[in-house]
Protein backbone atom coordinates (compact mmCIF):
# COMPACT_ATOMS: atom_id res chain seq x y z
CA UNK A 1 0.00 0.00 0.00
CA UNK A 2 0.96 3.80 -1.19
CA UNK A 3 1.08 6.89 0.97
CA UNK A 4 0.63 9.86 -0.84
CA UNK A 5 1.27 13.45 0.28
CA UNK A 6 -0.91 15.83 -0.78
CA UNK A 7 0.53 19.59 -0.73
CA UNK A 8 -1.56 22.64 0.61
CA UNK A 9 -1.86 24.70 -2.43
CA UNK A 10 -4.26 26.00 -4.62
CA UNK A 11 -4.64 23.81 -7.35
CA UNK A 12 -5.63 21.43 -3.90
CA UNK A 13 -8.25 23.30 -1.84
CA UNK A 14 -11.78 23.84 -2.61
CA UNK A 15 -14.94 25.27 -0.93
CA UNK A 16 -17.73 23.34 -2.27
CA UNK A 17 -18.93 19.95 -3.33
CA UNK A 18 -18.95 18.94 -6.59
CA UNK A 19 -18.93 15.66 -8.90
CA UNK A 20 -17.87 17.64 -11.43
CA UNK A 21 -14.12 18.65 -9.58
CA UNK A 22 -11.40 16.89 -11.02
CA UNK A 23 -9.83 14.71 -8.81
CA UNK A 24 -6.43 16.28 -7.42
CA UNK A 25 -5.12 12.50 -7.20
CA UNK A 26 -6.37 8.85 -7.89
CA UNK A 27 -5.62 6.28 -5.14
CA UNK A 28 -5.85 2.74 -4.93
CA UNK A 29 -7.93 1.01 -1.97
CA UNK A 30 -5.86 0.62 0.33
CA UNK A 31 -3.85 3.39 0.21
CA UNK A 32 -3.01 6.50 2.68
CA UNK A 33 -3.12 10.60 1.93
CA UNK A 34 -1.35 12.84 4.01
CA UNK A 35 -2.08 16.31 4.00
CA UNK A 36 -2.47 19.66 5.60
CA UNK A 37 -5.22 21.83 6.25
CA UNK A 38 -6.16 25.64 6.52
CA UNK A 39 -8.89 26.47 9.22
CA UNK A 40 -12.68 25.93 8.40
CA UNK A 41 -12.83 29.55 6.97
CA UNK A 42 -9.67 30.00 4.89
CA UNK A 43 -7.14 31.42 7.09
CA UNK A 44 -3.52 31.13 7.57
CA UNK A 45 -3.50 33.05 10.93
CA UNK A 46 -6.36 34.34 12.78
CA UNK A 47 -6.21 37.70 10.69
CA UNK A 48 -5.21 37.17 7.12
CA UNK A 49 -7.02 34.86 4.64
CA UNK A 50 -5.52 32.75 2.05
CA UNK A 51 -5.63 33.91 -1.27
CA UNK A 52 -6.81 34.11 -3.90
CA UNK A 53 -10.39 32.85 -3.66
CA UNK A 54 -13.21 32.65 -5.31
CA UNK A 55 -15.61 34.42 -3.44
CA UNK A 56 -18.74 32.10 -5.14
CA UNK A 57 -16.66 28.65 -5.43
CA UNK A 58 -14.89 28.85 -2.18
CA UNK A 59 -17.77 30.25 -0.20
CA UNK A 60 -17.45 26.97 2.63
CA UNK A 61 -14.96 25.56 3.89
CA UNK A 62 -11.53 24.93 2.79
CA UNK A 63 -11.27 21.65 1.86
CA UNK A 64 -8.23 19.18 0.08
CA UNK A 65 -9.31 17.30 -2.28
CA UNK A 66 -11.22 15.43 -3.85
CA UNK A 67 -9.21 12.13 -4.06
CA UNK A 68 -10.67 9.30 -6.48
CA UNK A 69 -10.13 5.86 -5.43
CA UNK A 70 -10.22 3.47 -8.13
CA UNK A 71 -13.05 1.13 -8.61
CA UNK A 72 -15.35 3.01 -6.18
CA UNK A 73 -18.76 3.04 -7.36
CA UNK A 74 -22.55 3.88 -5.86
CA UNK A 75 -23.52 1.29 -3.69
CA UNK A 76 -19.88 0.39 -2.09
CA UNK A 77 -18.93 1.51 1.37
CA UNK A 78 -15.93 3.74 1.57
CA UNK A 79 -13.79 2.96 4.49
CA UNK A 80 -11.93 6.32 6.17
CA UNK A 81 -9.71 5.04 8.13
CA UNK A 82 -8.28 8.04 10.77
CA UNK A 83 -5.11 7.30 11.12
CA UNK A 84 -3.64 11.02 12.82
CA UNK A 85 -5.24 14.12 13.20
CA UNK A 86 -1.83 16.63 14.19
CA UNK A 87 -3.57 20.36 15.12
CA UNK A 88 -1.85 23.45 14.24
CA UNK A 89 -0.34 26.14 16.77
CA UNK A 90 -3.83 28.57 17.00
CA UNK A 91 -7.54 28.45 16.59
CA UNK A 92 -10.56 30.25 17.33
CA UNK A 93 -13.66 30.05 19.07
CA UNK A 94 -16.90 32.63 18.05
CA UNK A 95 -20.11 33.66 19.80
CA UNK A 96 -22.98 35.38 17.91
CA UNK A 97 -25.95 37.27 19.14
CA UNK A 98 -28.68 34.61 19.97
CA UNK A 99 -31.90 35.83 21.43
CA UNK A 100 -32.63 32.35 22.50
CA UNK A 101 -30.00 32.19 24.84
CA UNK A 102 -30.14 35.44 26.09
CA UNK A 103 -27.62 37.18 24.12
CA UNK A 104 -28.61 39.77 21.97
CA UNK A 105 -27.31 43.85 20.93
CA UNK A 106 -23.64 42.67 21.55
CA UNK A 107 -20.59 42.77 19.38
CA UNK A 108 -19.31 39.16 18.07
CA UNK A 109 -17.81 37.62 21.03
CA UNK A 110 -13.76 35.92 19.62
CA UNK A 111 -11.71 33.37 21.57
CA UNK A 112 -8.23 32.88 20.74
CA UNK A 113 -6.56 29.92 21.54
CA UNK A 114 -3.00 29.28 21.48
CA UNK A 115 -2.49 25.27 20.63
CA UNK A 116 0.34 22.87 21.98
CA UNK A 117 -0.26 19.44 20.32
CA UNK A 118 2.79 17.96 21.80
CA UNK A 119 1.46 18.79 25.51
CA UNK A 120 -1.75 17.89 24.13
CA UNK A 121 -3.42 21.72 25.44
CA UNK A 122 -5.05 24.95 24.37
CA UNK A 123 -4.88 27.88 26.32
CA UNK A 124 -7.33 31.15 25.76
CA UNK A 125 -6.23 34.53 26.08
CA UNK A 126 -7.35 34.12 29.73
CA UNK A 127 -5.24 31.31 30.44
CA UNK A 128 -7.82 29.03 30.99
CA UNK A 129 -6.60 25.58 29.15
CA UNK A 130 -8.93 22.78 27.83
CA UNK A 131 -7.50 19.15 26.40
CA UNK A 132 -6.76 18.81 23.07
CA UNK A 133 -8.87 16.37 21.28
CA UNK A 134 -8.53 17.03 17.41
CA UNK A 135 -10.07 16.07 14.36
CA UNK A 136 -11.44 17.26 10.97
CA UNK A 137 -15.17 18.39 10.73
CA UNK A 138 -15.32 16.98 7.57
CA UNK A 139 -15.18 13.66 5.70
CA UNK A 140 -17.00 13.07 2.89
CA UNK A 141 -18.38 13.15 -0.80
CA UNK A 142 -20.08 15.10 -3.49
CA UNK A 143 -23.65 14.75 -4.20
CA UNK A 144 -24.40 12.42 -7.37
CA UNK A 145 -26.32 15.61 -8.34
CA UNK A 146 -24.50 17.97 -10.81
CA UNK A 147 -23.94 21.46 -9.97
CA UNK A 148 -22.02 23.10 -7.05
CA UNK A 149 -23.28 21.74 -3.57
CA UNK A 150 -22.96 23.60 -0.32
CA UNK A 151 -20.11 22.09 2.56
CA UNK A 152 -22.29 23.56 5.14
CA UNK A 153 -25.25 20.70 5.48
CA UNK A 154 -23.85 16.64 5.89
CA UNK A 155 -25.37 14.22 4.13
CA UNK A 156 -26.09 10.89 3.82
CA UNK A 157 -22.40 10.27 2.14
CA UNK A 158 -20.84 12.61 4.42
CA UNK A 159 -19.39 15.71 4.94
CA UNK A 160 -19.62 18.43 7.78
CA UNK A 161 -20.40 16.06 10.18
CA UNK A 162 -18.75 17.56 12.90
CA UNK A 163 -18.50 14.83 15.00
CA UNK A 164 -16.25 14.95 18.29
CA UNK A 165 -16.11 11.39 18.01
CA UNK A 166 -14.01 11.17 14.79
CA UNK A 167 -10.55 11.25 16.32
CA UNK A 168 -7.34 9.25 15.33
CA UNK A 169 -7.91 5.71 15.82
CA UNK A 170 -11.90 5.85 14.89
CA UNK A 171 -12.69 4.70 11.34
CA UNK A 172 -15.95 6.20 9.24
CA UNK A 173 -18.12 4.22 6.77
CA UNK A 174 -19.55 6.37 4.41
CA UNK A 175 -22.11 5.35 1.85
CA UNK A 176 -20.31 5.64 -1.70
CA UNK A 177 -22.41 8.60 -3.77
CA UNK A 178 -20.77 8.78 -7.22
CA UNK A 179 -18.12 6.60 -9.39
CA UNK A 180 -14.39 7.28 -7.94
CA UNK A 181 -15.84 8.37 -4.31
CA UNK A 182 -14.20 11.97 -4.88
CA UNK A 183 -13.37 12.27 -1.11
CA UNK A 184 -12.67 15.64 0.36
CA UNK A 185 -11.52 16.39 3.73
CA UNK A 186 -10.74 19.48 5.94
CA UNK A 187 -12.62 21.97 8.46
CA UNK A 188 -9.80 21.36 11.48
CA UNK A 189 -11.35 21.08 15.50
CA UNK A 190 -8.77 21.08 18.18
CA UNK A 191 -12.05 20.32 20.44
CA UNK A 192 -15.61 20.52 20.34
CA UNK A 193 -18.59 19.85 22.42
CA UNK A 194 -21.22 17.39 21.63
CA UNK A 195 -24.06 20.30 19.57
CA UNK A 196 -21.55 22.87 19.10
CA UNK A 197 -23.60 25.39 20.09
CA UNK A 198 -22.60 28.40 19.25
CA UNK A 199 -21.76 27.28 15.77
CA UNK A 200 -17.68 27.38 16.01
CA UNK A 201 -15.92 24.54 17.72
CA UNK A 202 -11.55 25.62 18.58
CA UNK A 203 -11.88 26.27 14.99
CA UNK A 204 -7.69 25.60 13.68
CA UNK A 205 -5.64 24.44 11.22
CA UNK A 206 -4.55 20.83 10.30
CA UNK A 207 -0.63 20.98 10.08
CA UNK A 208 -1.27 16.82 9.43
CA UNK A 209 -4.15 14.71 8.88
CA UNK A 210 -3.46 11.18 8.13
CA UNK A 211 -6.32 9.20 6.35
CA UNK A 212 -6.45 5.34 4.81
CA UNK A 213 -9.69 4.81 1.98
CA UNK A 214 -10.86 1.60 1.46
CA UNK A 215 -13.92 -0.14 -0.43
CA UNK A 216 -16.24 -2.71 0.69
CA UNK A 217 -19.00 -4.39 -1.04
CA UNK A 218 -21.53 -5.09 2.38
CA UNK A 219 -22.83 -3.62 4.41
CA UNK A 220 -24.50 -1.58 2.10
CA UNK A 221 -25.16 1.64 4.27
CA UNK A 222 -27.77 4.44 3.90
CA UNK A 223 -25.73 6.83 6.18
CA UNK A 224 -22.26 6.46 8.06
CA UNK A 225 -21.96 4.12 10.91
CA UNK A 226 -18.24 4.96 12.66
CA UNK A 227 -16.57 3.03 14.84
CA UNK A 228 -14.65 4.02 17.80
CA UNK A 229 -12.32 1.54 20.41
CA UNK A 230 -15.32 1.85 22.92
CA UNK A 231 -17.98 1.98 20.64
CA UNK A 232 -19.88 1.71 17.15
CA UNK A 233 -21.57 5.24 15.90
CA UNK A 234 -24.32 5.59 13.79
CA UNK A 235 -25.46 8.87 12.06
CA UNK A 236 -28.46 10.93 11.22
CA UNK A 237 -29.23 14.05 9.87
CA UNK A 238 -32.21 16.26 8.80
CA UNK A 239 -33.66 19.89 9.47
CA UNK A 240 -36.41 18.06 12.02
CA UNK A 241 -34.27 16.78 15.49
CA UNK A 242 -36.78 14.03 15.97
CA UNK A 243 -36.24 13.00 12.53
CA UNK A 244 -32.36 13.00 12.66
CA UNK A 245 -32.64 11.00 15.92
CA UNK A 246 -34.80 8.10 13.95
CA UNK A 247 -32.47 7.76 11.24
CA UNK A 248 -29.55 7.13 13.62
CA UNK A 249 -31.83 5.14 15.90
CA UNK A 250 -32.55 2.87 12.55
CA UNK A 251 -28.75 2.64 11.68
CA UNK A 252 -28.44 1.27 14.99
CA UNK A 253 -30.89 -1.24 14.67
CA UNK A 254 -29.59 -1.96 11.65
CA UNK A 255 -25.52 -2.70 12.92
CA UNK A 256 -26.99 -4.26 16.09
CA UNK A 257 -29.14 -7.16 13.66
CA UNK A 258 -26.13 -7.10 11.42
CA UNK A 259 -23.35 -7.62 14.62
CA UNK A 260 -24.73 -9.46 16.84
CA UNK A 261 -27.81 -11.57 14.85
CA UNK A 262 -30.81 -9.76 16.85
CA UNK A 263 -34.04 -9.75 15.92
CA UNK A 264 -35.07 -6.06 14.79
CA UNK A 265 -37.39 -5.28 17.65
CA UNK A 266 -35.31 -7.22 20.20
CA UNK A 267 -32.29 -5.13 19.06
CA UNK A 268 -34.99 -1.54 19.55
CA UNK A 269 -35.85 -3.06 23.23
CA UNK A 270 -32.17 -3.65 23.71
CA UNK A 271 -31.36 0.06 22.52
CA UNK A 272 -33.67 1.75 24.90
CA UNK A 273 -31.55 -0.12 27.54
CA UNK A 274 -27.77 1.06 25.94
CA UNK A 275 -27.63 3.15 23.57
CA UNK A 276 -26.92 6.61 23.76
CA UNK A 277 -28.56 9.22 21.61
CA UNK A 278 -26.06 12.67 21.46
CA UNK A 279 -26.73 15.84 19.83
CA UNK A 280 -23.80 15.77 17.07
CA UNK A 281 -24.47 19.91 16.29
CA UNK A 282 -27.32 21.89 16.03
CA UNK A 283 -25.80 24.61 13.54
CA UNK A 284 -25.34 23.65 10.08
CA UNK A 285 -28.25 23.99 8.20
CA UNK A 286 -29.83 20.45 8.85
CA UNK A 287 -29.53 18.78 12.61
CA UNK A 288 -27.21 15.93 13.44
CA UNK A 289 -27.84 12.76 15.82
CA UNK A 290 -25.73 10.23 16.81
CA UNK A 291 -26.34 6.74 18.22
CA UNK A 292 -24.01 5.15 20.65
CA UNK A 293 -23.48 1.62 21.35
CA UNK A 294 -20.44 0.50 23.40
CA UNK A 295 -18.81 -2.45 22.69
CA UNK A 296 -18.85 -3.34 26.16
CA UNK A 297 -22.89 -2.71 26.62
CA UNK A 298 -24.19 -6.38 26.27
CA UNK A 299 -22.65 -9.46 27.64
CA UNK A 300 -23.40 -12.21 25.34
CA UNK A 301 -20.89 -15.10 27.00
CA UNK A 302 -23.59 -16.12 29.64
CA UNK A 303 -26.05 -16.85 26.84
CA UNK A 304 -26.70 -20.87 26.58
Amino acid sequence: MTLHQIPLERRTLHGHFSCDLEPVLTIDPGDSIRMACLNSGWRLDPTTFYEPRDLELDDGHALIGPVAVRGARPGQTLVVRIDKVCAGSWGVTFAWNDERLGIEDADPHAVLWTLDAAEGWARDQSGRRVELRPFAGVLGMPPPEPGVHSTQPPRYHGGNIDCAELVAGTTLFLPISVDGALFSAGDGHGRQGDGEVSGTAIECPLDELQLTLDLRDDPELSWPVARTDDAWISFGFDPDLDEAASIATAGMLDLMVREHGLDRREALALSSVVVDLRVTQVVNGVQGVHAVLRHDAIDFTTMA
